[in-house]
């Protein structure tokens, strides 16, 4: 069984990742921040995969996939944390505990300090191979996705996949990835 972490800021589509991911409606989705109010964690066997693409797995594996709350506020750059210490810890224990971490950027709002220093953590301390998406791809220019690669690149060392949960651009590179990643766990 693979354990897979989303993480990101506030309201940047984690629990719309979960959702798309499992292929049905598991965490609630609002456009308010703070709707995810800890960890949701479910077991949904093998990925959805679309049918336009081959089963990169094989439909050998299992996934768990982690809905985490969000852990930043993005309009708050520096001290933007929004969760008690209490549940802070107990959801970086949650993603410290997950075989793969999908950081997700929105792109209309960049990339957020506390979680470069996390995505930083996880990939140098714990080792752990993240996938990061840029999510909201289809509501900004194609400039401004280029522009957040370039600092993704640069600041997370890292090739960023766009994605967008409404075209579903991306998706099936986001598959792809996890499913090179799962080889190795």
């Amino acid at each position: 069984m693979i354990k897979v972490a989303i993480i990101g800021a506030e309201n940047v589509g984690k629990s719309t990742l979960m959702n798309a991911l499992i292929g049905g409606r598991i965490s609630e989705v609002e456009n308010l921040p703070g709707t995810t109010k800890g960890v949701i964690r479910r077991r949904f066997g093998k990925l959805k995969i679309p049918k336009s693409m081959k089963n990169p797995l094989g439909g050998a594996d299992e996934f768990v996939l982690i809905d985490t709350a969000g852990l930043f506020d993005p309009q708050r750059e520096l001290r933007g944390k929004v969760l008690s210490e209490e549940k802070f810890r107990e959801i970086i224990n949650e993603i410290v505990s997950a075989d793969i971490v999908i950081h997700m950027v929105d792109a209309t709002v960049g990339l957020h300090r506390g979680m470069e220093k996390l995505h930083h953590m996880l990939k140098f301390r714990y080792e752990k191979p993240i996938v990061v998406v840029i999510n909201k791809v289809d509501l900004v220019p194609r400039e401004r996705v280029e522009e957040l690669r370039e600092i993704i690149k640069k600041r997370l060392e890292q090739e960023a996949i766009p994605l967008s949960l409404v075209t579903y651009e991306g998706f099936n590179e986001l598959l792809e990835r996890l499913a090179y990643y799962a080889q190795y766990v």
